[in-house]
Protein backbone atom coordinates (compact mmCIF):
# COMPACT_ATOMS: atom_id res chain seq x y z
CA UNK A 1 0.00 0.00 0.00
CA UNK A 2 1.37 3.42 -0.92
CA UNK A 3 2.13 5.80 1.92
CA UNK A 4 0.46 8.80 0.24
CA UNK A 5 -2.90 7.09 -0.37
CA UNK A 6 -6.04 8.18 1.41
CA UNK A 7 -7.60 5.21 3.22
CA UNK A 8 -11.15 4.67 4.37
CA UNK A 9 -12.67 1.55 5.82
CA UNK A 10 -14.57 1.14 2.55
CA UNK A 11 -12.17 1.46 -0.34
CA UNK A 12 -8.97 3.29 -1.25
CA UNK A 13 -8.13 5.34 -4.35
CA UNK A 14 -4.47 5.94 -5.12
CA UNK A 15 -3.43 9.45 -6.20
CA UNK A 16 -3.07 8.16 -9.79
CA UNK A 17 -6.66 6.84 -9.72
CA UNK A 18 -7.95 10.11 -8.27
CA UNK A 19 -6.24 12.05 -11.07
CA UNK A 20 -7.53 9.68 -13.77
CA UNK A 21 -11.13 9.97 -12.52
CA UNK A 22 -10.83 13.75 -12.21
CA UNK A 23 -9.54 13.94 -15.80
CA UNK A 24 -12.43 11.78 -17.08
CA UNK A 25 -15.00 13.89 -15.27
CA UNK A 26 -13.50 17.13 -16.61
CA UNK A 27 -13.16 15.88 -20.21
CA UNK A 28 -16.79 14.72 -20.22
CA UNK A 29 -18.01 17.81 -18.33
CA UNK A 30 -19.69 15.66 -15.66
CA UNK A 31 -19.96 17.96 -12.68
CA UNK A 32 -21.41 16.34 -9.57
CA UNK A 33 -20.68 12.80 -10.78
CA UNK A 34 -18.86 10.10 -8.82
CA UNK A 35 -16.96 6.93 -9.60
CA UNK A 36 -19.18 3.93 -8.90
CA UNK A 37 -17.23 0.75 -8.13
CA UNK A 38 -19.25 -2.45 -8.04
CA UNK A 39 -19.14 -6.22 -8.21
CA UNK A 40 -21.37 -8.39 -10.36
CA UNK A 41 -21.66 -12.12 -10.89
CA UNK A 42 -19.82 -13.54 -13.87
CA UNK A 43 -16.35 -13.51 -15.27
CA UNK A 44 -14.17 -16.57 -15.40
CA UNK A 45 -13.58 -16.65 -11.63
CA UNK A 46 -17.14 -16.07 -10.39
CA UNK A 47 -17.28 -12.31 -9.82
CA UNK A 48 -16.20 -9.36 -11.89
CA UNK A 49 -15.41 -5.74 -11.13
CA UNK A 50 -17.20 -2.86 -12.72
CA UNK A 51 -16.78 0.90 -12.70
CA UNK A 52 -18.95 3.69 -14.06
CA UNK A 53 -19.22 7.44 -13.82
CA UNK A 54 -22.41 7.90 -11.82
CA UNK A 55 -24.68 10.92 -11.56
CA UNK A 56 -27.42 9.15 -9.59
CA UNK A 57 -26.14 8.52 -6.08
CA UNK A 58 -28.71 6.61 -4.03
CA UNK A 59 -29.38 7.17 -0.36
CA UNK A 60 -28.24 3.62 0.52
CA UNK A 61 -24.93 3.95 -1.39
CA UNK A 62 -21.77 4.10 0.69
CA UNK A 63 -19.63 7.08 -0.26
CA UNK A 64 -16.07 8.22 0.26
CA UNK A 65 -14.21 11.24 -1.08
CA UNK A 66 -10.58 11.43 -2.16
CA UNK A 67 -9.15 14.86 -2.87
CA UNK A 68 -12.50 16.06 -4.28
CA UNK A 69 -13.32 12.85 -6.18
CA UNK A 70 -16.36 11.02 -4.82
CA UNK A 71 -16.54 7.21 -4.89
CA UNK A 72 -19.78 5.28 -4.37
CA UNK A 73 -20.28 1.59 -3.65
CA UNK A 74 -23.64 -0.14 -3.31
CA UNK A 75 -24.53 -1.97 -0.10
CA UNK A 76 -24.03 -5.44 -1.61
CA UNK A 77 -20.75 -4.79 -3.44
CA UNK A 78 -19.07 -3.37 -0.35
CA UNK A 79 -19.03 -6.85 1.20
CA UNK A 80 -16.70 -7.91 -1.63
CA UNK A 81 -14.75 -4.65 -1.93
CA UNK A 82 -14.11 -3.60 1.68
CA UNK A 83 -10.44 -2.73 1.99
CA UNK A 84 -9.80 -2.82 -1.78
CA UNK A 85 -7.49 -0.35 -3.50
CA UNK A 86 -8.28 1.18 -6.89
CA UNK A 87 -5.20 2.28 -8.82
CA UNK A 88 -4.60 3.63 -12.32
CA UNK A 89 -1.70 2.05 -14.19
CA UNK A 90 0.04 3.38 -17.30
CA UNK A 91 2.46 1.09 -19.10
CA UNK A 92 3.75 0.21 -22.53
CA UNK A 93 1.06 -2.51 -22.72
CA UNK A 94 -1.73 -0.01 -22.05
CA UNK A 95 -3.37 1.90 -19.28
CA UNK A 96 -6.38 1.43 -17.07
CA UNK A 97 -7.78 0.97 -13.61
CA UNK A 98 -6.62 -1.94 -11.47
CA UNK A 99 -8.22 -3.21 -8.27
CA UNK A 100 -6.20 -4.85 -5.50
CA UNK A 101 -8.74 -6.72 -3.41
CA UNK A 102 -7.83 -8.37 -0.08
CA UNK A 103 -11.10 -10.35 -0.24
CA UNK A 104 -10.13 -12.16 -3.44
CA UNK A 105 -8.49 -15.56 -2.98
CA UNK A 106 -8.03 -16.10 -6.71
CA UNK A 107 -8.22 -13.91 -9.77
CA UNK A 108 -8.03 -14.38 -13.48
CA UNK A 109 -5.24 -13.16 -15.72
CA UNK A 110 -7.51 -10.46 -17.10
CA UNK A 111 -7.53 -8.76 -13.68
CA UNK A 112 -11.25 -8.04 -13.76
CA UNK A 113 -12.54 -11.39 -12.49
CA UNK A 114 -12.03 -12.83 -9.02
CA UNK A 115 -13.19 -15.43 -6.50
CA UNK A 116 -13.64 -15.11 -2.73
CA UNK A 117 -13.14 -17.83 -0.14
CA UNK A 118 -16.93 -18.12 0.23
CA UNK A 119 -17.77 -18.25 -3.49
CA UNK A 120 -18.56 -21.51 -5.22
CA UNK A 121 -16.90 -20.75 -8.56
CA UNK A 122 -14.68 -23.45 -9.95
CA UNK A 123 -10.93 -23.21 -9.76
CA UNK A 124 -10.65 -24.09 -13.42
CA UNK A 125 -8.78 -22.25 -16.11
CA UNK A 126 -9.26 -18.71 -17.21
CA UNK A 127 -11.16 -17.93 -20.37
CA UNK A 128 -10.21 -14.27 -20.71
CA UNK A 129 -10.36 -12.69 -24.10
Amino acid sequence: MLADQTQTELITLTPAAVEAVRDLLQKRNLEGYALRVFVSGGGCSGFQYGMALEGNIREQDLTAEFDGVKVVVDEISIDYLRGATVDYIESVMGSGFKIENPNAVASCGCGSSFRTKDSSASEGGCNCH
